[in-house]
Formats: C-alpha cells, sequence, structure tokens
C-alpha cells in the first residue's frame, strides 16, 4: 500500500513538472519570407534571375515576331493567289505552313528550356540565402531559449497573439538594417 502511495505520488510530481516545463517553454514568430527579401543576397540573386529573365523574354519576342512577320507574308501571299499563279502559290504556301510550324514547334521549345534555366538559376542562387536565414533563425531562437517558432509568412498561422516576434534579432545577425524593406521577387520564387 505504500509503495502505491508512493507510484501515485511519484507519478504526481512527474506529471506537474512536466506541466510546469511545458508552460514555461516560450514561442516566438517570425515572417521568414520577409527577411529572406531584406537579405543583400536576395536583392543580388533578384537583378541576376531579372537579367536573366529579361534576356529570355527579348529573346522569345524576336523569335515571336520573326513568326508574325512570315504569317503576315503567307496571308499576303494567299490574298494575292490567283487562278494564273495558283499552283506556284500554293505550294509556297504549303512551304510557308510548315515552316511555320517548325519555327512555332522552335518557340515552344526555347521557352520550355527558358523556363528550365529561370528554375535552375533560382534554385541556385536562393538556396544558400534560404540556408543562411534559416541558420540565423536557428541560432536566434536557441540563444533566446525559444522552444518553438512560428513563421507567419506562410499563411499556416491564423491567429498570433503574443510570443515574441524574433524579426529583429534575425536582421541584426544576418547584417539588415531595421528600416530595411523586402525586394520584390524578379521571377516567381520556386518551391521552397
Amino acid at each position: 500500500m505504500k509503495n502505491l502511495f508512493r507510484s501515485v505520488a511519484l507519478v504526481a510530481v512527474i506529471f506537474l513538472g512536466t506541466q510546469y516545463v511545458s508552460a514555461q517553454q516560450k514561442i516566438g514568430h517570425i515572417n521568414a519570407d520577409e527577411i529572406f527579401q531584406m537579405t543583400a543576397e536576395f536583392k543580388t540573386a533578384n537583378e541576376q534571375l531579372r537579367t536573366l529573365n529579361d534576356a529570355k523574354t527579348k529573346e522569345l519576342q524576336g523569335m515571336y515576331e520573326v513568326f508574325q512577320q512570315k504569317q503576315t507574308e503567307a496571308n499576303e501571299k494567299l490574298r494575292n493567289r490567283s487562278e494564273a499563279n495558283k499552283s506556284t502559290v500554293d505550294a509556297e504556301l504549303q512551304t510557308a505552313g510548315q515552316e511555320l510550324q517548325t519555327m512555332e514547334q522552335r518557340i515552344q521549345e526555347v521557352q520550355r528550356v527558358a523556363q528550365e534555366d529561370l528554375q535552375k538559376k533560382q534554385q541556385e542562387l536562393l538556396t544558400p540565402i534560404q540556408t543562411k536565414v534559416m541558420n540565423a533563425i536557428n541560432a536566434v531562437a536557441k540563444d533566446k531559449g525559444f522552444a518553438y517558432v512560428l513563421d507567419t509568412s506562410n499563411g499556416n498561422v491564423i491567429y498570433f497573439q503574443g510570443g515574441e516576434d524574433i524579426s529583429a534579432d534575425v536582421k541584426t545577425k544576418l547584417g539588415i538594417a531595421a528600416n530595411a524593406t523586402p525586394a520584390t521577387p524578379a521571377v516567381a520564387p520556386a518551391t521552397r
């Protein structure tokens, strides 16, 4: 009986101790995307991505303009077709149609490759920055004794009140000015 009482008392002490420790856990929050976009590295990478995106867009626009010009020429030939030149114009239109189809396929291929290149470059440039930001968040959370840090940027936190916003500490750790504003991404972010 005495052992049973000791066991119950021990379980109660453990339970209450666990509840006390749980109640003491600190919870913080941060907008990680905003911090990410404030880093100098992101702004540099963003400019590189914008330049690459602009170059790919310009290349595709040039190809599309040539395609439209050839299409206009083919339409003009079709309008000027008569019985006298029908067989010659029909042969030219058939050749032009094949050429236009080949050009369209080439444009689609260049567009696909451009998209892949942009995604690959985005991954190459942004992954190290993401790692750096996450390391800074983890270091600040550890230094300040947080058990949990919630990321308010991904929309999963519906409501938070209280807790401690560790954004300023992470900005300081990353060397970001307190009044810095996030850069607007040059291209849609890849999955992070």
